[in-house]
């Protein structure tokens, strides 16, 4: 039992230092002197941070990026947390169906869901390529996800405390907004914050429809071309490392300290 115990924790290790070790990487190959990342390093720099900052175009890129990961994934746990407890508590017909239908983003390919928005948003809406068609489209990506977050935790949720709400005279949505929200706040958070990761990442929607103003990942994808630019894309890649590990602690964070809030005699 001992060395079957070892034998799993060194896989564990291997294993996740064969998933994270490339992106460990980046800060190290941020700092080096060189344009290239290769080893051994030439020597220690700043450089390519300043690089970083003079390059508007990236910056520019990187804030449509956030603007739009921002306002998608709001949108999209807007209105997951809606059609979450409706598909929990079974009030519309054919749930199954429905979240079936919700569920297509996951199964079929980013392609087909691009050119298919492409055609709509254009075409049949008469939308100019732009962001916010891209946030439209994100949106859309994005439910899935929020629906899946919020429905695990509305399953786990003690549906007395709704009733004796309800039974204290409570309105139904004075019953969401006091018992049924705060206990599932830990799970709105997770569902923004997955559906702004979903939404910074895509990029092939981003691609069809962005039109003149990229997001970050169109933008980096054009500056592919272009070794000498390498060196300040590792410096941001770095920074969204740094600021994103942050987010995922503090999140964390927020999400025992409100447990151990909603769990304690005063909040009961």
């Amino acid at each position: 039992m001992k060395r079957r115990f070892r034998f799993l924790t060194l896989y564990a290790v291997l294993f996740l230092g064969f998933l994270y070790g490339p992106t460990l990487l980046l800060p190290l190959f941020s700092f080096n002197d060189n344009t290239f990342a290769i080893f051994p390093l030439k020597g220690l720099t700043l450089r390519h941070y300043s690089a970083m900052v003079e390059n508007h175009s990236m910056t520019d890129a990187l804030v449509n990026s956030l603007a739009v990961g921002f306002s998608s994934a709001l949108l999209a746990t807007a209105l997951g947390l809606p059609l979450a407890i409706a598909l929990t508590r079974k009030l519309l017909p054919a749930s199954g169906l429905l979240l079936g239908t919700v569920m297509l983003p996951l199964v079929v390919p980013s392609i087909v869901f691009a050119i298919a928005f492409l055609i709509v948003l254009v075409r049949v809406f008469g939308m100019d390529l732009s962001l916010g068609a891209v946030a439209a489209a994100h949106v859309f990506l994005c439910l899935p996800f929020s629906v899946m977050v919020l429905m695990s935790s509305l399953e786990g949720l003690d549906r007395s405390l709704e009733e004796a709400s309800r039974d204290l005279g409570e309105t139904a949505f004075g019953t969401f907004r006091r018992v049924t929200l705060p206990l599932i706040f830990p799970a709105v958070i997770s569902s923004w914050l997955l559906c702004f990761i979903t939404s910074f990442d895509e990029f092939v929607i981003a691609f069809f429809l962005s039109g003149t103003s990229p997001t970050l990942p169109v933008f980096l994808y054009g500056q592919l071309r272009f070794p000498a630019k390498l060196p300040s894309m590792l410096a941001l890649g770095s920074v969204i490392l740094l600021v994103s590990s942050v987010l995922v602690v503090g999140s964390e964070v927020i999400r025992r300290r409100w447990a151990a809030r909603m769990s304690s005699p005063e909040t009961l």
